[in-house]
This record gives structure tokens, C-alpha cells and sequence, in this order.
């Protein structure tokens, strides 16, 4: 479920060296499967364990997580690196916007995931998002904007250019992309 280089299991094995006995650390996800997930590490004393914790273990520790945050940790791997600018934790979860997909996932979910795993992601950064209303029996991606994209002057452009070519690219049954938001300028939308 996750990997922990043996640097990181090193860093924290110093780290929890300082800390009540039996303290562990806890990987977590806040807002798992939104555009605004964000995974974070913490210590977690063995009063903090809940009963339906998983516990994975480590070379002098184990890391504890939720069962809510579990399927987002998907092959998440956590690393301690030294370069330039110093030392550092990094945390890499490509599953914590949206759950992993089977590998029998329907067109439909498949679809869904991408727009929830790299479209929303960078819409959020201008206060959009966008959401799968339908896939067309002619392989037509119904979508529906809504936050800054509603209204945005540059909707077209990515529309057409970023989640059309994206999409066309990635799943041989897309044909294209239609959008069925009724626009309307405001103080919403990003310009």
C-alpha cells in the first residue's frame, strides 16, 4: 500500500527515538477523492490507534492509517531527501484525489476518474471544476462546468485544447467533448 525508503524509515525512527514509548506515526488523507486532498504524516501515540486502524509495519515503527484514507494511499510512497536546499519529507500519493480504479472500471468511471484525478486539479487553481453528466452512444463526453469556469472567457480553450485532447488522447472510445453549462459572467468567473 505504501512504500517508505529506508532513509524516511530512518528519519522517523530519530524522530519517534524522542517520543513516548510506542508512538508510531499515522498517513493520512484530508478530503479524500476531491480536488483539494492532502495527504499529511503525524505521530500517533498508541492511545490514538482506533480499532479499525491498518497498521503497517516498518523497521522500528509502524504507520497507521484509517480505513477512509486506505484506498487513496494506493501505491503512495513517502521519502526523506537531501539536495541544495537542505532535507526534506515528500509524500507522493497519486490516488488521494480519486480512488484507484479496478482494472475492469467501466468507460464511464474510468472517465470520471480522470476528471476527478487531472482536470479538476488544475481547474481548481482558478476556482472550477467540471463533472461527467453523460457519454454519448457516439462516444460524446457530456461535461458540466461550474465554479470560475462558469462564465470564464477562456472555457472554449479548455474545453477544446486542454480536457477534449486530453480525453480523445487517453480513451480511443471518446470522440469529443460537449459542454452543457449555461454560461453566465459574474464575479465567480476567472478571468
Amino acid at each position: 500500500m505504501i512504500t517508505i525508503s529506508e532513509n524516511a524509515q530512518s528519519h522517523f525512527a530519530k524522530l519517534l527515538a524522542d517520543q513516548a514509548e510506542g508512538t508510531n506515526i499515522r498517513v493520512f488523507v484530508v478530503n479524500p477523492g476531491t480536488a483539494q486532498a492532502e495527504c499529511g504524516v503525524s505521530y500517533c501515540p498508541i492511545d490514538a490507534v482506533e480499532e479499525d486502524d491498518i497498521k503497517l509495519p516498518f523497521d522500528g515503527f509502524s504507520a497507521i492509517i484509517d480505513v477512509e484514507s486506505a484506498p487513496f494511499l494506493e501505491e503512495a510512497e513517502i521519502d526523506f531527501v537531501t539536495d541544495k536546499m537542505g532535507s526534506q519529507l515528500t509524500l507522493k500519493a497519486p490516488n488521494a484525489k480519486a480512488k484507484k480504479l479496478a482494472d475492469d472500471a467501466s468507460l464511464e468511471e474510468r472517465v470520471r476518474h480522470m476528471i476527478e484525478a487531472e482536470v479538476n486539479p488544475q481547474l481548481a487553481n482558478h476556482g472550477g471544476q467540471v463533472s461527467l453528466v453523460e457519454i454519448t452512444p457516439e462516444g460524446i463526453a457530456v461535461l458540466q462546468f461550474g465554479g470560475g469556469c462558469n462564465g470564464c472567457s477562456m472555457i472554449d480553450v479548455t474545453l477544446k485544447d486542454g480536457i477534449e485532447t486530453q480525453m480523445v488522447q487517453k480513451f480511443e472510445e471518446i470522440t469529443g467533448v460537449k459542454d452543457i453549462t449555461e454560461h453566465q459572467s459574474g464575479e465567480h468567473s476567472y478571468y
